[in-house]
């Protein structure tokens, strides 16, 4: 639908952005969004939020998302840090005990939590901001875009119609995305033969930590305490069986007997039947509509990589987004969403399924040499460590987007493109605090004992700080009484943990400029951090003379 905008066209409802869907993704990127200043509106089809459990892990990379949002302090207490995993033989033989016990940004590296309790945070967090309105129980029914933006008719409550205008549109509509269907863009991959019941079970009955994964070739389970009491049991639907039937009490008994003592004595919260899915958008943007989420690709649940996975699209997505409409960057930035975001989706919809072939095996005779594998491992610690710390696990390295590369390189020691480390630094008033809420949801310029504005011409300072960025001269902690002087705006931290002078230590590099995101977008020396700048300012399209453009009002007309 790409009918060119009628003149006569009166929107209900104007805004910067309108973002389709208040899951956790379309929830992430509006408050993104909206403490940039960009007005937005957010539009569900539900008349609330979605109050049944699905997602369990969060990881330290989402985390550092709902940091960098404001958020992160009303989301810790609904989280369980350090959380393990274990996968288990038939006979009870733990195999691979999965303890990731690395913080290197800032937080644990795999939590447990309960999405409706998160997701409540990040809608309330939306409170904040004046710029910002969510409008639940409409239903979007048909949309068209042309060169200066997206118009939406919706059903809303009582059968009323009502229409949108807007610049830009995000689908985070789900896995059966009308946005995307209607763009016709293709989701490529595969529907798993089998189905899994899931059983969320208020107080307990077993009150251990960690999620098991029991690999029993007549029906897999997963067992995982969650936090306020809750636990979870999954266990695969066998061919021939149906929901209905699984559902009936004595059915229900008989799944439970495995696991608990006791089957009778539960207090249900819900049960509901999944069916895993692995598929991939085959684009993330069309024109002035971009997909994020489950719109953009689905998988299964072993990694719980489907939540993390749609907060990395926030992330990637929220502070390119802001700084186009803004008008201090052009829209070739969106281009880089899908170069850097799809490539890695594609990598954890893999070691999803590879982890579901771990848990059940399609043959049996794979489940046998699943077990003896594990059973050597013990005679190779350096491999064994490799699996039990998830090093296993992708992390994103982009290799091309906005970002600075040497041509043709695709060095995977290089910093360039991947996450930097958040330690906790000492600021100069004699705060101990963790670096991104020194930054903000900046850019930032970060030195190793060097002024890192020495290399800068005053045209290069002053068009980053048009785009928000911040300077910041890292110092060993002793050296912070030494009061040297710095040019105004220049922060001064102190490396208290000695991460960051390791981390330098590791390149021959002494300044890493990162993205408000968190990734390293160029390294230098002082000497050379000129060309660098110069390079990230045209990869980011930046436009800073465009920033007086006027956004669109978010008013009911």
């Amino acid at each position: 639908m790409n009918k060119p905008h009628p003149d006569h066209f009166q929107a209900d409802y104007t805004a910067d952005v309108v973002i389709i869907g208040a899951g956790p993704v379309g929830l992430a990127i509006a408050n993104y969004l909206g403490q940039a200043g960009v007005q937005v509106l957010q539009i569900e089809k539900l008349d609330q939020l979605i109050d049944y459990p699905r997602a369990i892990g969060i990881d330290d990379e989402s985390l550092r998302t709902v940091q960098a949002i404001g958020l992160v302090e009303q989301v810790l207490p609904h989280t369980t840090p350090w959380h393990a995993m274990r996968f288990l033989t038939p006979k009870g033989r733990c195999f691979a005990d999965i303890q990731p016990t690395t913080d290197e940004f800032g937080w644990s590296r795999r939590n447990a939590f309960i999405q409706p309790q998160v997701d409540a945070v990040l809608h309330r967090g939306l409170a904040r901001f004046a710029n910002v309105r969510t409008l639940f129980s409409r239903d979007v029914v048909e949309f068209q875009q042309d060169e200066q933006g997206v118009s939406l008719r919706m059903n809303g409550p009582e059968g009323c119609q009502e229409s949108v205008r807007a610049r830009y549109l995000v689908a985070c509509d789900g896995g059966n995305s009308l946005i995307r269907r209607t763009l016709d863009i293709a989701f490529e991959g595969k529907t798993a033969p089998n189905q899994w019941i899931v059983i969320d079970i208020a107080n307990d009955p077993l009150g251990t930590p960690n999620v098991y994964l029991c690999c029993d070739p007549v029906r897999p389970y997963v067992s995982a305490a969650l936090p306020h009491g809750v636990r979870r049991f999954e266990f695969m639907v066998m061919p021939g069986e149906t929901e209905e039937q699984l559902g009936k009490p004595e059915n229900m008994r008989k799944l439970l007997a495995k696991v608990l003592p006791d089957p009778d004595r539960v207090e249900l919260i819900r049960k509901r039947v999944y069916t895993h899915n692995a598929r991939l958008a085959s684009q993330f943007r069309v024109k002035r509509v971009l997909l994020a989420g489950d719109a953009a690709h689905i998988m299964p649940v072993w990694q719980g990589q489907g939540y993390n996975s749609g907060m990395r699209d926030a992330s990637n997505l929220g502070w390119k987004l802001a700084l186009v409409v803004k008008g201090l960057a052009g829209e070739a930035l969106l281009d880089t969403y899908e170069q850097e975001r799809r490539d890695h989706a594609k990598a954890m919809i893999d070691l999803s399924v590879l982890a579901g072939h771990v848990l059940a095996p399609p043959k049996r005779w794979q489940g046998t040499l699943r077990d003896g594998i594990s059973w050597m491992l013990n005679y190779l610690p350096a491999v064994k460590r490799y699996f039990l710390e998830m090093r296993f696990k992708p992390m994103p390295q982009y290799t091309k987007g906005a970002l600075v590369t040497e041509p043709g390189s695709k060095n995977k020691a290089s910093p360039v493109g991947r996450m930097f480390i958040q330690p906790k630094v000492l600021t100069e008033s004699g705060d101990i605090r963790l670096l991104d809420d020194v930054i903000g949801s900046n850019f930032a310029f970060i030195a190793w004992g060097n002024d890192p504005l020495w290399g800068l011409s005053s045209a290069q300072v002053q068009a980053w700080r048009a785009l928000g960025a911040c300077f910041i001269q890292v110092l060993p902690e002793v050296q912070l009484k030494a009061g040297r002087e710095v040019p105004d705006g220049v922060v001064r931290v102190g490396d208290c943990t000695g991460r960051l002078k390791e981390w330098f230590g590791r390149y021959p590099v002494s300044i890493a400029l990162l993205r408000p995101d968190r990734f390293v977008g160029a390294v230098a020396i002082p000497q050379t951090i000129g060309q660098a700048s110069d390079v990230l300012l045209r990869a980011l399209a930046a436009q800073p003379q465009a920033g007086q453009q006027a956004p669109l009002a978010s008013k009911v007309a």
